[in-house]
């Protein structure tokens, strides 16, 4: 349970780093900056040498806009047209970016030129270029997996083209010896480089702590990021993970069609993003609609990140296999009421359908978290043991608070289930009435934390009480939400209920900003609690407003071969991903400290 817990901390280390990620301006707010940039140092040129007027500062910063223009559209069109980070929006920002620093050494210099003259001008321009080629050197090593030769083109290009045209401009000031800088020209980027080449070198060399190459785990990890492209990490995840046979439990009803369907893949929506099963919970469910026209979810089982799947290819294989396996009518025209169970804060309830039982657990107001898979099988052993053929168990995964202690309520589950279908078995059956129906709301999306998959009620009706089950594609709920929801659907006329979250990671790791302390919004952190709740007391009412006699039937698969990441190196490369950038912060300053001393040693040489 502890190696669980710490791999649930790993992966949410690596996705919290997509938090600390900036948001790119627009190409059009770029593109004006960048102008902007280059005109100012344009006009800065006046204050250094009159020489050439007003129109002529004009006009070489002008030069400069164009020159930046000119490269960039190189790098984008012919180096790069490639590589689908670059994008010329993204080629222009780092364009930018590098202004930004060159404008700082320039605004310095033009401040010094006055007591010092023109020469200390130009020292800074030159720490400046070395500055902006630095940067590019870092960006492009780190995210392009073109060829070398192109990415040195494209990490030169910009600045030589552009320091090109300021020595078109010192050949104006009679103070300055060309001659003299010349050689710093060639010198300053070769310097960059060599810094830049140590920087990556040490990153990578902690990736062969983990036997995983850093670097194209970190491009792969930012084309996730800049593009949603999920193929270069599946890919890794696909050569390096490993073969499961995944079991699948779920339950249908029927009535004079397809009714409605409770999916239980044991396989865990992550790791984050549209990576991997993030997104299995809401495709399954839509895959499932459109075949049997129907209303399904898939609440979560009890397991953890341990079988995360490798690639969205695996959803589908095991999603056909799903859909293949429910063709059959369902039977069993008897049920027992919902019952539930608490011992200290666990809970467990129970409803039987036939000779299956549908258990689910929460430890709402605690941390519900992702439950050891020895549950399930116990609940298994014990409904055996109890006349049933089979049960299939969930997790709710309702409440999230900062303290997580679920192996501390194992033996509290243990007992909250025992009891609970001691108590289902017991009571008489009926026959039964199911409804369902979802919805989607707009005001919610997967920043909020709301996955595509919406806002599932399905309403069983067993004698004189109603039961709803609310399933919400999420990755849990914050503390106390539950309670209000289940007051809430009291409130409308339901005698007993459960709200369960999906656990997608498709809502982890998207937004920009400090806001998502783990990476990610659970449900009810970014929404309107009234809002949500109204939502959700009339999907309920949607739901109720169609029950029919119905008829269940139950199903186990397994489907072999399934690629999955695996515990061990799901961990690995989370905690390689993390480390990386910490390492990378740690070694900013040593490193290109020590370029800017060379580089200031060089121009004192001058």
């Amino acid at each position: 349970m502890e190696s669980q817990n710490q791999l649930n901390r790993s992966i949410d280390s690596a996705s919290k780093h997509y938090s600390s990620m900036f948001s790119l301006p627009s190409f059009k707010k770029a593109l004006l900056a960048v102008a902007a940039i280059c005109i100012i140092i344009g006009f800065s040129t006046f204050f250094v040498t009159s020489k050439n007027g007003l129109i002529g500062s004009f006009l070489f910063g002008i030069s400069l806009f164009a020159l930046t223009i000119a490269a960039d559209l190189i790098i984008t069109q012919l180096l790069l047209r490639r590589d689908q980070i670059f994008s010329l929006r993204r080629t222009l920002v780092l364009s930018l970016v590098g202004w930004v620093f060159w404008l700082i050494f320039i605004l310095i210099g033009l401040a010094l030129t006055f007591p010092f003259g023109a020469l200390i001008w130009v020292k800074l321009c030159l720490v400046g270029y070395a500055t902006v080629v630095t940067l590019r050197a870092v960006v492009f090593a780190a995210t392009s997996s073109a060829a070398t030769w192109k990415n040195l083109t494209a990490i030169l290009i910009n600045p030589l083209l552009c320091i090109v045209a300021f020595v078109v401009f010192w050949n104006s000031i009679p103070a300055i010896n060309l001659i003299q800088i010349s050689p710093l020209l060639v010198i300053f980027p070769a310097v960059a480089c060599g810094a830049v080449f140590l920087f990556i070198s040490s990153l990578e060399r902690l990736g062969k702590t983990y036997s995983i190459r850093s670097l194209p785990l970190f491009r792969a990890f930012m084309l996730n990021w800049v593009a949603s492209l999920n193929e270069p990490l599946e890919d890794l995840f696909e050569k390096t993970g490993e073969d499961a046979d995944i079991e699948v439990n779920f339950l249908k009803f029927d009535a004079s069609k397809p009714k409605a369907a409770i999916i239980v893949p044991q396989v865990h929506p992550g790791p984050f993003k549209n990576i991997g099963s993030s997104l299995l919970p809401s495709i399954m469910k839509q895959d499932f609609e459109k075949e049997f026209e129907c209303t399904a979810c898939v609440p979560l089982g009890i397991l953890g990140h341990e079988l995360d799947l490798a690639s969205q290819a695996q959803n589908h294989k095991i999603i056909s296999q799903v859909i293949a396996s429910a063709k059959f009518a369902a039977t069993a025209d008897l049920a027992s009421p919902c019952v539930k169970s608490v011992e200290d804060v666990a809970t467990a309830s129970c409803q039987v359908f036939g000779d299956t039982a549908f258990v689910s657990f929460s430890l709402a107001p605690e941390t519900t978290e992702d439950l050891p898979q020895e549950l399930g099988r116990m609940v298994n052993e014990w409904a055996s043991k109890y006349g049933l053929k089979s049960a299939i168990v969930t997790n709710t995964h309702n409440s999230i608070t900062d303290v997580v202690e679920v192996e501390k309520y194992v033996g509290a589950l243990q007992t909250a289930a025992s009891r609970s279908l001691q108590k289902a078995v017991a009571l008489p059956t009926e026959r039964f009435m199911v409804g369902a129906a979802t919805v989607y709301p707009k005001q919610f999306t997967l920043k909020e934390g709301m996955g595509t998959g919406g806002i599932t009620a399905i309403v069983v009706q067993v004698g004189k009480q109603k039961t709803a089950y609310v399933v919400i594609d999420g990755n849990n709920m914050i503390s106390g939400l539950r309670e209000k929801i289940l007051v809430a659907l009291t409130s409308v006329g339901f005698n007993e209920g459960e709200v369960f979250t999906t656990d997608t990671h498709a809502v982890s790791a998207l937004s920009s900003g400090r806001s998502m302390r783990r990476g990610y919004h659970p449900v009810g952190e970014a929404m309107s609690h009234e809002v949500l709740i109204d939502y959700i007391c009339d999907v309920a009412k949607k739901a109720e407003s169609n029950l029919e006699p119905s008829k269940a039937g139950a199903a186990h698969i397994v489907v072999p071969h399934i690629r999955v990441i695996g515990e061990t190196h799901l961990q690995a490369m989370s905690t390689l991903v993390d480390k990386t950038i910490r390492k990378a912060k740690q070694m900013l300053l040593p490193i290109f400290g020590l370029e800017g001393l060379i580089l200031i040693l060089l121009l004192l040489l001058l």
